[in-house]
């Protein structure tokens, strides 16, 4: 939609869901609808189209509207219809290899199908079909296939970045995934209209949030919406991925002044939830002692 609308298309979307990028934080979907508005791109949420039609004018696409339904002349339609995974033809049933044409070929944590001689990795068989998963999926394939390896596939930590102006990018959980799985959660939020280089580049729209196991600074999941979202996820997908807490990201000397100082003052606010009113006390008495 960006893209058609910043070469000059009249855009309109209609999507039918409440929020853009549904499987991202709301409070992202919202800034990126903002955004859309302000370049000019009709935006319909919750809209379902009933039918399209050739026309003389063109295409036209019927939708619902208070008024029953109302009628969009384009000239041309474009679906996002999602992907189906290419099983035909392989002869899979002929090898004993397991599939189906909605999630693909089955394959375990250790990416082997059902015929224990053949592995499988990236989009034909994984949830998250991504350039960057299908590689680091084919690595554990190369080690479990040809190295005696047992590397699972459950322990990948896997960012995706959808790029959009400004990008959205996540890692692990978001706040709804750990509520559904019965995780409790304290949230740590840095918005860039807070952060100086955020400020200086114009780019204030935007925030670092970061989800911790609640009572402990261990990171499950994290947001960030800005430019250049998907640069800055690595620092914290690599946190997770080496079992550092938010509190040591808290001690990460950033250049000044730089957008990703955001994540380290997110950081920062954790640590202030250190300070309790006992340890304020203990604080205290311990400087009137010392001065």
């Amino acid at each position: 939609a960006q893209a058609f609308r910043r070469l000059g298309s009249e855009v309109a979307l209609f999507h039918g869901s409440s929020h853009l990028l549904n499987r991202e934080d709301p409070e992202a979907g919202e800034i990126l609808r903002q955004a859309f508005l302000r370049e000019g791109i009709r935006l319909a949420l919750n809209s379902r189209p009933v039918r399209a039609e050739r026309t003389a004018d063109g295409k036209t696409l019927v939708v619902p509207s208070p008024s029953g339904e109302e009628r969009i002349t384009v000239d041309e339609i474009l679906v996002g219809a999602g992907r189906a995974p290419n099983v035909e033809g392989l002869n899979l049933e002929g090898v004993g290899v397991a599939y189906d044409s909605k999630v693909g070929v089955r394959v375990d944590d250790s990416l082997r199908t059902t015929n224990p001689r053949i592995f499988a990795a990236g989009d034909i068989c994984m949830q998250d079909k991504f350039t960057h998963a299908a590689d680091a999926a084919a690595r554990i394939v190369i080690q479990n296939a040809l190295f005696l390896g047992r590397k699972k596939l459950s322990s990948l930590v896997i960012p995706r970045c959808t790029y959009t102006d400004p990008e959205v990018a996540q890692v692990g959980l978001s706040e709804w995934d750990a509520r559904s799985a019965g995780i409790e959660v304290s949230t740590f939020m840095r918005r860039f209209s807070e952060v100086d280089r955020a400020i200086a580049d114009g780019d204030e729209e935007g925030f670092v949030k970061v989800h911790v196991r609640r009572g402990t600074d261990k990171i499950v999941g994290a947001t960030v919406v800005a430019p250049h979202a998907g640069e800055m996820i690595s620092e914290i997908t690599l946190a997770m991925v080496g079992g550092l807490g938010l509190g040591t990201l808290s001690g990460v000397i950033h250049p000044y002044p730089t957008q990703s100082e955001a994540i380290k003052q997110a950081g920062d606010a954790f640590n202030r939830t250190r300070l309790t009113p006992f340890v304020k006390r203990l604080f205290t008495r311990w400087l009137e002692w010392t001065r």
